[in-house]
């Protein structure tokens, strides 16, 4: 049986896989689960709901929160905030767990629902799957003064702004940033904590209206924001996703500047104040060979991860490493936050061009990305791609092929019914031959 869990959550397709009954049920079982602690000392479980600003969420969390509180905990609702806001928010408030409702870059007719332990951590698969086991189990139900009380919390933003102000080494003063909220959790936040870094803001893609979550803006779809920073002649553009939990940069020419070159970016500026715990850095194996290439010319070592954040924080958390990250955008600093954090990453690549005075193209320079061709297949069995024997031959074949000069990964998604075909090469025409090739093989061999 397939885990209900993806790599960052459960998510599906709002009122036919993400739907009130599920967000009712998983709620009470996670107060089950992550407030076991607390009842046993004899407290009151506390939990942070926050949520994006798609339509679904608003039906989803208020099924969310009428779970919870049924089962005896106190809920903040802190609305609409990005999902590191809320994850904060678990730790800042001492809440037992915290709850968000989003379904990240995915189109609007999609949601999710994600869970935090105590300190704004991401659950691990045991407990997921301990939620995911006590959906329908028959339970006592509290009444009277013992069911949850139901707080609207709108002091979230001005807390986590805060925050994020407290984290920044140096003010953005003389910089012009345009920043594209995606239409989505940082269409608010993400302007006034720059405006209040000292940054002239421009803004695109921050008027949500609940159905235009990630329509043609955000980080996903970097076109706009290319146009308005040449338009404005901004130092640079800004794009988050719709949970504001990623960050990419696009430079004064409107180049783009990713989250392998982004991570490089910040693990040099850390290394050279010292707070780059073990000068290593910790990436997933779909981050482009020539981020390994460049942290090995500045004495920095990469660790590498399975694909996803989670993966990636556990493995920050259990070595002690403070920053770390996907070629998505996705960047932890563990100094700062407990998940990816795009606004925080977009102000610390901000601070670093105010306190060097150099482009954020330059600085891109740190690495020179290898031509990368990724193809998502869709309509094939993708629980089989490690498994079958002609699909591994067929990458054993390619990588042979290469010879030192490129690599292939393939695997399948967390998120999505796709197996995804990577491959890196000396050029993008041979890289795009091999991804050719081993699509071509995926298709005949797992198609469903």
């Amino acid at each position: 049986m397939a885990r209900l869990f993806g790599t960052d959550g459960v998510r599906g397709l709002a009122n036919v896989d993400i739907t009130a009954d599920l967000a009712l049920g998983l709620a009470v079982s996670a107060a089950h689960v992550l407030g076991r602690e607390a009842r046993e000392a004899g407290r009151r479980p506390k939990a942070v709901v926050g949520r994006d600003p798609r339509a679904s969420g608003e039906f989803l969390g208020a099924a969310v929160v009428a779970g919870l509180a049924s089962a005896g905990v106190d809920v903040h609702n802190v609305g609409v905030l990005p999902t590191p806001a809320v994850a904060f928010l678990t730790s800042d408030m001492d809440a037992h767990f915290g709850v968000m409702l989003s379904a990240s870059h995915n189109a609007m007719p999609d949601n999710g629902i994600k869970f935090f332990a105590s300190g704004g951590h991401k659950l691990p698969d045991s407990v997921e799957d301990e939620i995911a086991a006590g959906l329908g189990r028959e339970w006592e139900r509290p009444t009277g003064a013992q069911i949850g009380r139901v707080h609207q919390n709108r002091a979230g933003q001005a807390r986590y702004v805060a925050h994020l102000l407290q984290a920044l080494p140096n003010r953005l003063d003389g910089l012009t940033v345009v920043i594209d909220g995606a239409h989505g959790a940082a269409s608010s936040v993400s302007p006034e904590v720059f405006r209040l870094a000292g940054a002239e803001v421009i803004e695109i893609g921050t008027e949500p209206d609940g159905l235009n979550i990630n329509d043609g803006y955000g980080s996903t779809h970097l076109g706009h924001l290319k146009q308005a920073v040449a338009a404005k002649g901004a130092h640079i553009g800004i794009a988050h996703d719709g949970d504001a939990d990623r960050c990419l940069a696009v430079d004064a020419d409107g180049n783009e500047i990713d989250g392998d070159q982004i991570m490089g970016i910040l693990a040099v500026a850390l290394k050279e104040r010292g707070a780059l715990a073990g000068d290593t850095l910790v990436a997933t194996v779909m981050s482009n060979l020539g981020l390994l290439q460049a942290m090995e010319r500045e004495g920095i070592t990469v660790k590498q991860t399975g694909v996803g954040d989670r993966y990636v924080l556990e493995e920050m958390r259990r070595s002690g490493h403070t920053l770390g990250g996907e070629q998505s955008g996705h960047v932890i600093m563990m100094e700062h936050g407990t998940t990816g954090d795009g606004v925080l990453t977009g102000l610390m690549l901000a601070a670093r061009m105010a306190q060097t005075g150099r482009t954020i193209a330059d600085l891109g320079t740190v690495m020179t990305r290898m031509p990368q061709v990724l193809v998502n297949v869709k309509g094939v069995d993708k629980a089989r791609v490690d498994t079958d024997e002609g699909v591994q031959a067929a990458v054993a074949a390619e990588t042979v092929l290469l010879d030192g000069r490129g690599r292939v990964l393939l695997r399948k998604s967390g998120t999505e019914p796709v197996v995804r075909v990577m491959v890196e090469a000396v050029t993008a025409e041979d890289a795009q031959d091999v991804a050719d090739r081993l699509v071509k093989v995926v298709r005949e061999r797992l198609t469903l």
